[in-house]
Protein backbone atom coordinates (compact mmCIF):
# COMPACT_ATOMS: atom_id res chain seq x y z
CA UNK A 1 0.00 0.00 0.00
CA UNK A 2 1.40 3.69 -0.74
CA UNK A 3 2.75 5.74 2.18
CA UNK A 4 1.52 9.71 2.56
CA UNK A 5 4.96 10.33 0.84
CA UNK A 6 4.21 13.54 -1.01
CA UNK A 7 4.42 16.60 0.95
CA UNK A 8 3.74 20.32 -0.11
CA UNK A 9 4.57 22.89 2.15
CA UNK A 10 4.08 26.62 1.31
CA UNK A 11 5.07 30.36 3.25
CA UNK A 12 5.40 33.49 2.50
CA UNK A 13 6.87 36.82 4.60
CA UNK A 14 8.97 34.81 7.12
CA UNK A 15 8.81 31.67 4.82
CA UNK A 16 12.83 31.22 4.35
CA UNK A 17 13.95 31.48 7.81
CA UNK A 18 11.05 28.67 8.92
CA UNK A 19 11.45 26.48 5.70
CA UNK A 20 15.48 26.44 7.25
CA UNK A 21 14.82 25.35 10.38
CA UNK A 22 12.30 22.92 9.33
CA UNK A 23 14.41 21.19 6.63
CA UNK A 24 17.00 20.88 9.43
CA UNK A 25 15.22 18.94 11.34
CA UNK A 26 14.40 16.29 8.71
CA UNK A 27 16.01 12.88 8.91
CA UNK A 28 18.25 11.48 6.09
CA UNK A 29 16.50 9.03 5.30
CA UNK A 30 13.25 10.84 4.74
CA UNK A 31 11.17 8.47 2.45
CA UNK A 32 8.93 11.07 1.02
CA UNK A 33 9.18 14.08 -2.11
CA UNK A 34 8.84 17.40 -0.82
CA UNK A 35 7.53 20.46 -2.95
CA UNK A 36 7.95 23.88 -1.60
CA UNK A 37 6.15 26.78 -2.87
CA UNK A 38 7.47 30.50 -1.08
CA UNK A 39 6.41 33.39 -2.57
CA UNK A 40 9.21 34.97 -4.03
CA UNK A 41 9.95 38.61 -6.50
CA UNK A 42 9.58 37.73 -9.80
CA UNK A 43 12.65 39.27 -10.87
CA UNK A 44 15.23 38.32 -8.79
CA UNK A 45 17.42 34.90 -8.36
CA UNK A 46 16.62 33.13 -5.59
CA UNK A 47 18.98 31.69 -3.63
CA UNK A 48 16.73 29.01 -2.00
CA UNK A 49 17.44 25.48 -2.96
CA UNK A 50 20.85 26.40 -1.83
CA UNK A 51 19.99 27.53 1.58
CA UNK A 52 17.70 24.43 1.80
CA UNK A 53 20.35 22.29 1.15
CA UNK A 54 22.66 23.52 3.22
CA UNK A 55 20.31 23.75 6.20
CA UNK A 56 19.67 19.57 6.77
CA UNK A 57 20.48 16.44 5.44
CA UNK A 58 18.00 16.78 2.03
CA UNK A 59 19.14 17.79 -1.41
CA UNK A 60 17.24 20.85 -2.63
CA UNK A 61 16.97 21.83 -6.05
CA UNK A 62 14.78 23.97 -8.68
CA UNK A 63 13.15 21.47 -10.94
CA UNK A 64 12.90 21.86 -14.57
CA UNK A 65 9.49 21.95 -16.49
CA UNK A 66 9.13 17.57 -16.94
CA UNK A 67 11.65 16.31 -14.11
CA UNK A 68 10.89 12.80 -12.74
CA UNK A 69 9.73 12.97 -8.97
CA UNK A 70 12.23 11.30 -6.89
CA UNK A 71 11.55 10.26 -2.86
CA UNK A 72 13.98 12.22 -0.08
CA UNK A 73 14.06 14.82 -2.54
CA UNK A 74 12.91 18.63 -1.55
CA UNK A 75 12.00 20.55 -4.85
CA UNK A 76 11.82 24.32 -4.82
CA UNK A 77 9.47 26.60 -6.80
CA UNK A 78 11.24 28.95 -9.18
CA UNK A 79 11.01 33.01 -9.29
CA UNK A 80 7.91 33.53 -11.58
CA UNK A 81 7.30 29.72 -12.00
CA UNK A 82 4.06 27.92 -10.64
CA UNK A 83 5.13 24.38 -9.79
CA UNK A 84 2.55 21.81 -10.29
CA UNK A 85 2.53 18.12 -9.40
CA UNK A 86 1.58 15.30 -12.23
CA UNK A 87 1.55 11.84 -11.56
CA UNK A 88 5.42 11.08 -11.49
CA UNK A 89 6.45 14.35 -12.98
CA UNK A 90 7.02 17.86 -12.33
CA UNK A 91 5.44 20.86 -14.43
CA UNK A 92 6.92 24.07 -14.26
CA UNK A 93 4.56 26.68 -15.68
CA UNK A 94 4.53 30.77 -16.26
CA UNK A 95 0.20 30.32 -15.78
CA UNK A 96 -1.94 33.14 -14.80
CA UNK A 97 -1.20 34.30 -11.24
CA UNK A 98 -3.24 33.91 -8.18
CA UNK A 99 -3.78 36.38 -5.71
CA UNK A 100 -1.00 38.49 -7.80
CA UNK A 101 1.90 35.48 -6.66
CA UNK A 102 3.37 33.04 -8.97
CA UNK A 103 4.49 30.40 -8.00
CA UNK A 104 1.22 30.14 -5.49
CA UNK A 105 0.88 27.87 -2.69
CA UNK A 106 -2.99 27.16 -3.79
CA UNK A 107 -1.79 26.14 -7.53
CA UNK A 108 0.51 23.76 -6.03
CA UNK A 109 -1.46 22.06 -3.29
CA UNK A 110 -4.32 21.51 -5.41
CA UNK A 111 -2.12 19.98 -8.29
CA UNK A 112 -0.79 17.65 -5.19
CA UNK A 113 -4.27 16.61 -4.53
CA UNK A 114 -5.50 15.29 -7.60
CA UNK A 115 -2.75 13.57 -8.69
CA UNK A 116 -2.01 11.97 -5.35
CA UNK A 117 -5.07 12.37 -3.46
CA UNK A 118 -4.73 10.55 -0.22
CA UNK A 119 -0.64 9.91 -0.32
CA UNK A 120 -0.52 14.38 0.29
CA UNK A 121 0.35 15.92 3.35
CA UNK A 122 0.02 20.02 3.10
CA UNK A 123 1.75 22.32 5.58
CA UNK A 124 1.24 25.81 6.00
CA UNK A 125 4.19 28.29 7.68
CA UNK A 126 4.21 31.66 8.49
CA UNK A 127 3.39 34.15 5.77
CA UNK A 128 0.47 37.42 5.42
CA UNK A 129 -3.30 37.11 3.93
CA UNK A 130 -4.40 33.33 2.97
CA UNK A 131 -2.64 31.66 0.10
CA UNK A 132 -2.53 28.28 0.91
CA UNK A 133 -6.02 28.02 2.61
CA UNK A 134 -8.33 26.92 -0.44
CA UNK A 135 -5.19 24.45 -1.31
CA UNK A 136 -5.49 22.76 1.96
CA UNK A 137 -9.45 22.49 2.17
CA UNK A 138 -8.40 20.66 -1.55
CA UNK A 139 -5.96 18.50 -0.27
CA UNK A 140 -8.38 16.99 2.70
CA UNK A 141 -11.51 16.67 0.35
CA UNK A 142 -8.81 14.54 -1.72
CA UNK A 143 -8.60 12.33 1.12
CA UNK A 144 -4.74 13.70 2.17
CA UNK A 145 -3.40 15.22 5.56
CA UNK A 146 -3.23 19.08 6.51
CA UNK A 147 -1.13 20.86 8.87
CA UNK A 148 -0.43 24.38 10.08
CA UNK A 149 2.33 26.18 11.85
CA UNK A 150 0.94 27.54 15.06
CA UNK A 151 0.00 31.01 14.47
CA UNK A 152 1.24 31.84 17.88
CA UNK A 153 5.06 30.49 16.72
CA UNK A 154 4.84 31.97 13.42
CA UNK A 155 6.46 35.53 12.49
CA UNK A 156 3.66 36.74 10.36
CA UNK A 157 0.33 34.55 11.47
CA UNK A 158 -1.77 35.24 8.89
CA UNK A 159 -1.12 32.51 6.54
CA UNK A 160 -1.49 29.95 9.01
CA UNK A 161 -4.36 31.53 11.16
CA UNK A 162 -6.52 31.96 8.20
CA UNK A 163 -6.45 28.20 7.44
CA UNK A 164 -7.48 27.31 10.89
CA UNK A 165 -10.81 29.59 10.63
CA UNK A 166 -11.77 27.34 8.15
CA UNK A 167 -12.04 24.30 10.69
CA UNK A 168 -10.27 21.24 8.08
CA UNK A 169 -7.00 21.60 9.61
CA UNK A 170 -5.60 17.90 10.75
CA UNK A 171 -2.21 19.20 13.05
CA UNK A 172 -1.20 22.45 14.32
CA UNK A 173 2.54 22.76 15.70
CA UNK A 174 5.02 24.99 16.62
CA UNK A 175 7.57 25.15 13.85
CA UNK A 176 9.99 22.75 16.24
CA UNK A 177 7.96 20.35 16.04
CA UNK A 178 6.77 19.80 12.47
CA UNK A 179 10.15 17.69 11.07
CA UNK A 180 9.51 15.13 13.83
CA UNK A 181 6.07 14.98 13.29
CA UNK A 182 6.18 14.86 9.24
CA UNK A 183 8.49 12.28 10.07
CA UNK A 184 6.38 9.86 11.79
CA UNK A 185 3.54 10.60 9.08
CA UNK A 186 5.34 9.89 5.79
CA UNK A 187 5.67 6.59 7.06
CA UNK A 188 2.13 5.68 7.51
CA UNK A 189 -0.19 3.76 5.11
CA UNK A 190 -1.94 6.64 2.72
CA UNK A 191 -5.93 6.85 3.14
CA UNK A 192 -8.45 6.47 0.43
CA UNK A 193 -8.15 9.08 -2.58
CA UNK A 194 -11.39 10.85 -3.19
CA UNK A 195 -12.05 11.81 -6.53
CA UNK A 196 -12.37 15.81 -6.55
CA UNK A 197 -15.02 18.05 -8.81
CA UNK A 198 -14.69 19.12 -12.18
CA UNK A 199 -13.82 22.58 -11.39
CA UNK A 200 -10.65 21.87 -9.46
CA UNK A 201 -9.69 20.10 -12.61
CA UNK A 202 -10.76 23.18 -14.94
CA UNK A 203 -8.27 25.25 -12.32
CA UNK A 204 -5.77 23.11 -11.99
CA UNK A 205 -5.56 23.17 -16.20
CA UNK A 206 -5.40 26.65 -15.93
CA UNK A 207 -2.42 26.94 -13.92
CA UNK A 208 -0.45 24.79 -16.15
CA UNK A 209 -0.76 27.31 -19.48
CA UNK A 210 2.38 28.71 -20.57
CA UNK A 211 0.77 32.18 -20.55
CA UNK A 212 -2.22 33.67 -18.99
CA UNK A 213 -4.82 33.65 -22.09
CA UNK A 214 -8.12 32.94 -22.67
CA UNK A 215 -8.88 29.34 -24.37
CA UNK A 216 -11.49 28.78 -26.09
CA UNK A 217 -12.45 24.69 -25.01
CA UNK A 218 -11.64 26.01 -21.23
CA UNK A 219 -14.52 27.71 -19.62
CA UNK A 220 -14.02 29.26 -16.24
CA UNK A 221 -15.77 27.49 -13.44
CA UNK A 222 -18.41 29.76 -11.66
CA UNK A 223 -20.65 32.16 -12.52
CA UNK A 224 -20.15 35.83 -13.29
CA UNK A 225 -20.09 38.11 -10.71
CA UNK A 226 -20.13 42.02 -10.71
CA UNK A 227 -16.66 42.63 -9.69
CA UNK A 228 -13.91 43.45 -12.28
CA UNK A 229 -10.17 41.69 -12.36
CA UNK A 230 -7.85 43.85 -11.15
CA UNK A 231 -4.78 42.70 -12.85
CA UNK A 232 -7.23 42.70 -16.11
CA UNK A 233 -10.12 44.39 -16.25
CA UNK A 234 -11.91 41.33 -17.09
CA UNK A 235 -14.75 40.01 -15.27
CA UNK A 236 -14.23 37.84 -12.24
CA UNK A 237 -16.54 34.18 -11.93
CA UNK A 238 -17.82 33.21 -8.41
CA UNK A 239 -16.46 30.07 -7.55
CA UNK A 240 -18.00 27.85 -4.38
CA UNK A 241 -16.43 24.48 -3.64
CA UNK A 242 -16.18 22.87 0.10
CA UNK A 243 -18.13 25.83 0.98
CA UNK A 244 -15.37 28.27 0.30
CA UNK A 245 -15.81 31.21 -2.10
CA UNK A 246 -12.75 32.61 -4.48
CA UNK A 247 -12.40 34.27 -7.81
CA UNK A 248 -10.89 33.83 -11.25
CA UNK A 249 -11.83 35.50 -14.57
CA UNK A 250 -11.77 34.62 -17.75
CA UNK A 251 -7.59 34.98 -18.44
CA UNK A 252 -6.77 33.35 -15.24
CA UNK A 253 -6.34 35.08 -12.51
CA UNK A 254 -7.54 33.62 -9.56
CA UNK A 255 -8.10 35.15 -5.64
CA UNK A 256 -9.11 34.59 -2.69
CA UNK A 257 -11.47 37.03 -0.73
CA UNK A 258 -8.92 38.62 1.28
CA UNK A 259 -6.32 38.67 -1.96
CA UNK A 260 -9.00 40.31 -3.86
CA UNK A 261 -9.25 42.75 -1.45
CA UNK A 262 -5.34 43.39 -1.14
CA UNK A 263 -5.49 43.57 -4.65
CA UNK A 264 -8.34 46.16 -4.85
CA UNK A 265 -6.52 48.38 -2.19
CA UNK A 266 -3.16 48.38 -4.11
CA UNK A 267 -5.02 49.59 -6.75
CA UNK A 268 -7.16 52.11 -4.94
CA UNK A 269 -3.76 53.45 -3.71
CA UNK A 270 -1.86 53.58 -7.30
CA UNK A 271 -4.83 55.86 -7.99
CA UNK A 272 -5.29 58.35 -5.32
CA UNK A 273 -1.21 58.11 -5.34
CA UNK A 274 -1.59 59.49 -9.22
CA UNK A 275 -4.62 61.91 -8.17
CA UNK A 276 -2.37 63.33 -4.95
CA UNK A 277 0.71 63.50 -7.80
CA UNK A 278 -1.29 65.47 -10.33
CA UNK A 279 -2.48 68.25 -6.96
CA UNK A 280 1.08 68.90 -6.67
CA UNK A 281 1.73 69.27 -10.71
CA UNK A 282 -1.42 71.83 -10.66
CA UNK A 283 0.03 73.55 -7.57
CA UNK A 284 3.33 74.38 -9.13
CA UNK A 285 1.81 75.42 -12.34
CA UNK A 286 -0.81 77.88 -10.00
CA UNK A 287 2.18 78.99 -8.24
CA UNK A 288 3.51 79.79 -11.49
CA UNK A 289 0.47 81.87 -12.54
CA UNK A 290 0.02 83.47 -9.64
CA UNK A 291 3.26 85.23 -9.88
CA UNK A 292 2.51 86.14 -13.35
CA UNK A 293 -0.20 87.93 -12.35
CA UNK A 294 1.23 89.55 -9.80
CA UNK A 295 4.03 90.93 -12.08
CA UNK A 296 1.20 92.06 -14.40
CA UNK A 297 -0.66 93.57 -11.46
CA UNK A 298 -3.88 91.59 -12.03
CA UNK A 299 -4.86 91.28 -8.18
CA UNK A 300 -8.15 89.49 -9.13
CA UNK A 301 -6.06 86.72 -11.36
CA UNK A 302 -3.80 86.48 -8.69
CA UNK A 303 -5.97 85.61 -5.83
CA UNK A 304 -7.67 83.40 -8.37
CA UNK A 305 -4.80 82.03 -8.53
CA UNK A 306 -3.96 81.88 -4.62
CA UNK A 307 -6.96 80.69 -4.14
CA UNK A 308 -6.94 77.21 -6.39
CA UNK A 309 -3.38 76.26 -4.58
CA UNK A 310 -5.29 76.15 -1.41
CA UNK A 311 -8.10 73.97 -2.57
CA UNK A 312 -5.04 71.81 -4.53
CA UNK A 313 -3.69 71.27 -1.15
CA UNK A 314 -6.16 70.26 0.35
CA UNK A 315 -7.04 67.91 -1.62
CA UNK A 316 -3.70 66.59 -1.11
CA UNK A 317 -4.76 66.22 2.48
CA UNK A 318 -7.78 64.03 1.93
CA UNK A 319 -5.98 61.87 -0.28
CA UNK A 320 -3.21 61.03 2.34
CA UNK A 321 -6.09 60.11 4.88
CA UNK A 322 -7.23 58.05 2.19
CA UNK A 323 -4.29 56.30 1.79
CA UNK A 324 -2.99 55.94 5.47
CA UNK A 325 -6.57 54.53 6.16
CA UNK A 326 -6.35 52.02 3.11
CA UNK A 327 -2.89 51.13 4.38
CA UNK A 328 -3.92 50.46 8.02
CA UNK A 329 -7.39 48.26 6.55
CA UNK A 330 -4.45 46.29 4.79
CA UNK A 331 -2.41 45.62 7.66
CA UNK A 332 -5.65 44.81 9.77
CA UNK A 333 -6.50 42.27 6.99
CA UNK A 334 -3.18 40.49 7.54
CA UNK A 335 -3.22 40.36 11.06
Amino acid sequence: MPTKDIVVIGASAGGVEALQRLCAGLPADFPAAIFIAQHLSPSARSLLPQLIGRAGPLPAISPMDGDIIEAGRIYIAAPDLHMLLRPGNILMRRGPQENRTRPAVNALFRSAAIAYGGRVIGVVLTGLLDDGTEGLIAIKAAGGLSMVQDPADAQWPSMPQNALKRDHVDHCVALDGLAALLGTLVREEAGASVPLPKDYLVEDRMAARDFAIMEPNVVTPGQPSHISCPDCGGVLNEIELEGELRFRCQVGHAFTPLGLAAAQNEELERALSIAARTHRDRIRLFVQMRESAHARGLPHAEGRWAEASRESEQMIQVLERAMSSLRKSQTDGEA
